[in-house]
Formats: structure tokens, sequence, C-alpha cells
């Protein structure tokens, strides 16, 4: 048994009973997923040497996300099939970050707050690609993290983009340099403006601060080269608790 489980199979239950109201329902499934981790509560699986015949019983995973310990295979598979849809050509990473004042609102939104997040930047790469570089369908996928470094809540999303965007008009690829693909003082308003449309739509606006729309959004591009080290670089962080094994 690890710390972390056996932390919530102690004290998970009086907790749950005391914040359980206070706090977003999947986080208590998570506490009680990771607590019944290869126990009996989750069954059983049940092997048999072929060479001897003696039987062998596994207790099953919990298998979630959060689980310190169900992850790593999860790590090597996604990396694996990453590396295999790389395209010849070199890659971009698009980082977009949620304000620090817009922060209280997504985590007590967390549904409606990470969609609006993926659809308002994917549409400012979208918009973007079509002005700058003359096609309107780039490609690329993001990844969420919601925890920074000192382990704060600081939700953001990472974005593995090739250096171009495929035009449906002349079926062409229109390629960007090597060391630019779409400036960032461009796609930080559009993705502004796209999240408050979000926002609007919901009819939340009026729960967000003021403040969150008169500031600079924070964008980033850096040029990677081929894909292959930033993808090793999110696979880590993927699959990884904020808080697993191991820390102090």
């Amino acid at each position: 048994m690890g710390i972390a489980q056996e932390l919530f199979r102690t004290h998970g239950p009086q907790y749950l009973e005391r914040f359980g109201q206070a706090m977003p329902a999947v986080h208590g499934k998570v506490i009680q997923a990771i607590a019944r981790c290869r126990s009996h509560d989750n069954g059983a699986t049940v092997y048999q040497c072929a060479a001897c015949g003696e039987h062998h019983v596994t207790h099953r995973s919990c298998g979630n996300r959060h689980c310190p310990g169900c992850q790593q295979h999860k790590s090597y598979a996604w990396l694996a099939r990453q590396l295999e849809r790389q395209l010849p050509t070199h890659y971009f990473m698009l980082t977009f970050t949620v304000p620090e004042p817009l922060r209280a609102f997504v985590r007590s939104h967390q549904r409606l707050g990470y969609g609006a997040l993926f659809e308002a930047s994917a549409g400012a790469i979208k918009a973007l690609a079509q002005d700058r570089l003359g096609a309107d369908t780039p490609g690329f996928f993001g990844v969420l993290h919601t925890w920074g470094r000192q382990l704060s809540y600081h939700p953001h999303i990472h974005y593995v983009v090739p250096g171009g965007a495929l035009s449906n008009a002349d079926s062409r690829w229109h390629g960007s340099s090597t060391g630019f693909y779409l400036p960032v003082h461009a796609l930080s308003p559009i993705f502004r403006a796209k999240f408050r449309d979000a926002m609007a739509a919901a009819g939340v606006l009026g729960d967000i601060p003021a403040e969150v729309w008169a500031i600079d959004w924070n964008v980033n591009c850096q040029a990677v080269g081929e894909a292959g080290a930033t993808l090793r670089y999110l696979a880590r962080y993927l699959f990884q608790v904020a808080i697993a094994e191991g820390c102090h």
C-alpha cells in the first residue's frame, strides 16, 4: 500500500464527511477510487501457472487517472501513439494560460471553464492560421494541465502544432517558417474574446471579475523543431498526479 492510499483509507471517510459538501463531487470520487485501488472492493483476477497449476489472485486496480499507481503504462502507450502520428515537418508548442483573476471561477465551474478554454484557444489558432497562413485547417492537439510547479491551481493548455496548415481551397500545405508560427500578441485578444463569448452564452458573465476582460491573456509560442522531445516532455506530466509517491 502506498502512502497516498494509506492516507485516503485512514482519513478519507472523515475528510469527506467534513468537507464533502464543499468540494467538487469528482474529487470525492478520486479519494474513494484511490482508497479502493488493488483491494477486494474492486474485485480480483485469478491467474493459473501453466507449468505448476498454482493459482495467483491479483486485486484489480482502480484505473483512475489521478491514482499514482495506475498511470505509468498509460504514459508509454500515449507517447507511442503520438510519435507514430508525427508529420515530417517542424513543430511548435503553444501555451494558453488562464489569467489569475479568472482561476477561482474556473475552479468552481470546471466542466464549463475547461470546455470553453479548449474551444476558445483552438478557435483562436484556427482563426489566425486562416489570416496569416492562408489555410483553414491547421493540425494540432492540446493537453490540459491544472497545476503549476508549486502545486498551485494554474489551468493552462499546451498545444503541439505542426508548422503550417492545410488549405481546402487549393488542397495544399501552407508551411510556416521554422522559427515563427503565429503572433501571440494577436492570439491573445482572440482567445480572450472567444472565452468571453462562451461565458456570455452560458449566462455566467456576471460571475466573473470585470478586470479579467481588461488585461492581456498570456499566450506563448515556442519553436521546438521535431515533435519528439516535446511529446516526451508532455508524456511525463500527462498521466502524472500532482502529489505522487515519494513527494515530500
